[in-house]
């Protein structure tokens, strides 16, 4: 099973979800990607991002490439799981055929509010960014082996 987090750029919020969901995850039949709706050429993770993952997971991804979302990966994976409703319904209107997989995280968790975009803030607010993603993301894990039976 593979899932694809999705946010603006993929600098911030979609990259820490791969990371943080790839590191808590202890199960090989579940793998994490990310990609942005509108990728900047050449631009790279955030230093914040980079910063709060190296200082939580001890994870370096500060030399990381964002990602272009496409129609092919959306196709390519079992679920593809938002940083916002407004990304989430942006997917789902262009990407019809793939809808009913489409949703944004924390609406598939059964919890309200969208993970807000902690770009241009300053450390504390990307430390924010992860303690929410986090908290998610551990749901999530225990959602998705209560529905696949997952180990």
């Amino acid at each position: 099973m593979k899932i694809l987090f999705v946010c603006s750029g993929n600098t911030c919020r979609s990259c820490m979800a791969e990371a943080i969901f790839n590191n808590l995850n202890t199960s090989t039949d579940i793998k994490a990607l990310s990609a942005g709706i509108s990728v900047f050429p050449g631009s790279k993770t955030s230093l914040n991002s980079a910063a709060v993952l190296k200082e939580n997971i001890n994870l370096d991804i500060s030399s990381r490439s964002p990602v272009q979302l496409t129609p092919y990966l959306i196709e390519d994976v079992s679920l593809v799981l938002t940083m916002t409703a407004r990304i989430r319904d942006i997917l789902r209107d262009t990407n019809e055929s793939s809808s009913n997989k489409i949703y944004s995280l924390n609406e598939y968790i059964g919890v309200e509010d969208d993970i807000c975009d902690p770009y241009g803030g300053n450390i504390d607010v990307y430390r924010k960014t992860y303690t929410d993603l986090r908290s998610s993301i551990l749901v999530l894990i225990e959602k998705l082996k209560e529905d696949t039976s997952i180990k």
